[in-house]
């Protein structure tokens, strides 16, 4: 995104969700999940975040993939969590990485791997 001075208060689904690199759907789910999480919506009933919906998704993030946190444990967590004061600062999209292609040697080998696994371990499991 270019940074032309202006600073944006309000940001669609589809750019929080390049910003914070999770899914539309993921997002929409942890509102139903999250009450702390209730983006306001235009009169065309889309969805608009503010910087602070914002650093509450990626705390909520945090708390469930970095900290491995359930929904539950996460929804007690936040109920201590106070935002940081509104700093108005312009968040970035993020560019997130285009999947690497594999070729089907490297499928062959993996898949090759997968079925060794699984063969030592059923053999483990007879044993018992």
């Amino acid at each position: 995104m270019k940074h032309t001075g202006i600073k944006k208060l309000y940001y669609s689904i589809s750019e929080v969700s390049k910003i914070t690199a999770l899914e539309q759907y993921v997002l929409r789910y942890w509102e139903t999940e999250f009450p702390e999480l209730r983006p306001a919506k235009n009169r065309a009933g889309n969805r608009i975040y503010t910087n602070k919906d914002i650093k509450l998704i990626l705390h909520i993030k945090h708390l469930l993939r970095d900290e491995k946190y359930t929904i539950e444990g996460a929804k007690q967590v936040l109920k201590d969590y106070v935002p940081e004061p509104d700093s108005n600062e312009q968040l970035e999209l993020l560019s997130v990485p285009a999947k690497k292609k594999i070729n089907d040697e490297e499928i062959k080998s993996e898949m090759t791997e997968v079925k060794e696994f699984l063969e030592d371990l059923l053999k483990k499991l007879d044993k018992n």
